[in-house]
């Protein structure tokens, strides 16, 4: 039977009792015709396309760029303790220059090269460590942690996250660029 709206009044809803339940359409008289001139005639109105009682998750694709599982993992993987940045020492250098432009931003997804499957993704992470953590355990923790992000987020399946550790940040790399080394 074709869709009601909550408009109908209640001799509609006791006709609608009385009718066989799996009638599947309904003809509604047509009165008035393009000339003006009273016709009868019907218009058929039925429930829909089969699809419309499929569940909403069938109907249709959802695609994720890459760049997004970039910028998950790259979110995820900084959030480990130890882990002082992404990127190898270019990638830094060429970041810190982008990021002092007006209007420049951080740029999350450095130091992350994805690869995007339809139902799985492969990442590799570039990763500058802080000095004297002990960086199995750390690689294990983000490898934990971006694994959880992007499977929760996205719904695609890691196959794998490859750590490669490419710098280490000493702790005399803490003073500011421009306050001398030697007072």
């Amino acid at each position: 039977m074709a869709t009601r709206t909550a408009s109908h009044s209640a001799a509609d809803a006791t006709r609608d009792k009385r009718e066989p339940a799996n009638q599947p359409e309904e003809r509604l008289p047509r009165q008035q015709q393009a000339g003006g001139g009273q016709r009868e005639s019907e218009t058929t109105v039925s429930e829909g396309a089969p699809g419309a009682q499929e569940p909403a998750q069938t109907r249709g694709r959802t695609s994720i760029a890459g760049g997004v599982v970039e910028k998950i993992a790259g979110m995820a993987a900084r959030e480990v303790p130890g882990v002082h940045a992404l990127g190898g020492t270019l990638s830094r250098t060429l970041g810190a220059v982008r990021d002092r432009v007006p209007g420049g931003r951080a740029q999350v997804s450095r130091g992350v090269k994805v690869e995007v499957g339809q139902r799985q993704t492969a990442i590799d992470l570039d990763v500058m460590v802080e000095y004297g953590v002990p960086i199995s355990e750390l690689a294990r923790e983000v490898r934990e942690n971006v694994i959880a992000a992007v499977e929760r987020m996205t719904g695609l399946e890691v196959i794998e996250v490859n750590i490669a550790i490419v710098d280490v940040r000493l702790p005399d790399e803490d003073l500011p660029e421009d306050e001398p080394r030697v007072q």
